[in-house]
């Protein structure tokens, strides 16, 4: 049974916009990932029409996380198109669970208020899913969405994130929290372009922090007709390791025939041994085992970062990159359209900071 994946471009900024589809001939469903801000979502509900046809009806709808270069564009996707299921994650459902983190002068109620107010695409996604007599379904490891498993986050790590939450309170530990910050990141910034090659590797073991609402994203691995596609959203290097580990627990864990590079290829969302759980070790690129897509504003011409590209084409995953007007048409078992692709090549100066 054939399925494909589409990357749509995200503008000048930065985000994604992925739609899925899987199935045979007109018996075919599909599921949208993320539709970045809102014109990506104008823009996407044209490509569905186009390429999908207007009537049809979206099986699956995912909010990776809150972000709103990922949430805001799905609200008229939501509007225009049927929707069977939405999948997110509502911060506030957990309001009784880490509500002692935070400073005593916010009651439930009103730590609920505050956070749903900050969440407002979430919140009005919610309200459009309640007017069609639906209830949002939870994203958490464990869940399957059509052909896809979740494999992270955890509910209980999700939890211990929500406090640390760009859009959440601050908690009473925040107050202390990234003290000597700048001097650190003003070291690394001064240092000049460094050299790599297949044999030689930069990337850092053990990265400064990606956000906890990065770390909060929704990582899914699609296993169908013997393909595996894994989709990654911003998700950092701590949701990576317990998808793995979820991954080969359920006998899933193996090199992906596709796998989306998390977080428009920051070097504080992977790690070598990350990639390498998933990848394999490092195979100066012969044989190939996949392919790698990341999505990037047309305009941010650093990324993905060097080092990060360096080590996907080092583990056999050319890089690919949606980075103007065009989209990628990933097929496996339908026919390829869109914009040829064309992988980037190694790069052996890469950039430090």
């Amino acid at each position: 049974m054939p399925i494909s994946v589409d990357f749509l471009p995200v503008g000048d900024s930065n985000g994604d916009a992925i739609i899925i589809k899987y199935g045979q001939g007109d018996n075919f469903y599909l599921q949208v990932v993320d539709g970045g801000y809102t014109q990506v979502g104008e823009e996407m509900i044209e490509h569905i029409e186009s390429h999908y046809g207007k009537d049809i009806i979206i099986a699956d709808m995912v909010v990776s996380h809150a972000d709103n270069d990922h949430a805001k564009g799905l609200i008229p996707v939501f509007k225009h198109f049927r929707v069977a299921n939405l999948w997110m994650n509502r911060p506030w459902l957990y309001a009784n669970e880490v509500i002692d983190q935070f400073h005593g002068n916010f009651t439930v109620d009103g730590w609920i208020e505050y956070v749903r107010d900050e969440h407002e695409y979430l919140v009005e996604l919610e309200v459009l899913a309640r007017a069609r007599g639906m209830e949002p379904k939870e994203v958490f490891r464990g869940a399957q969405i059509g052909p896809f498993h979740v494999l992270a986050p955890s509910r209980e790590r999700y939890v211990a994130l929500i406090p640390d939450l760009d859009k959440t309170p601050p908690p009473y530990k925040s107050e202390t929290a990234g003290l000597g910050k700048g001097l650190f990141e003003l070291a690394r910034n001064v240092l000049d372009a460094i050299k790599e090659t297949m044999d030689i590797e930069t990337l850092d073991n053990n990265p400064p922090a990606t956000s906890a609402s990065n770390e909060a994203s929704v990582v899914q691995l699609g296993l169908y007709d013997n393909k595996k596609i894994l989709l990654t959203a911003d998700v950092g290097p701590a949701g990576l390791t317990e998808a793995a580990e979820y991954a080969k627990a359920r006998g899933f864990l193996g090199p992906p025939d596709m796998i989306q590079i998390p977080h428009q290829g920051s070097r504080r969302n992977v790690t070598p041994a990350v990639l390498n759980a998933w990848l394999g070790e490092p195979n100066g690129g012969n044989p190939r085992r996949g392919a790698a897509l990341v999505m990037v504003g047309k305009n941010k011409t650093e990324h993905p970062r060097k080092k990060v590209k360096n080590a996907f084409i080092r583990r056999g995953y050319p890089v690919f990159v949606t980075r103007s007007t065009s989209w990628m048409h990933m097929p496996y078992g339908y026919d390829l359209r869109g914009s040829p692709m064309t992988a980037e090549p190694f790069s052996y100066d890469v950039e430090e900071d």
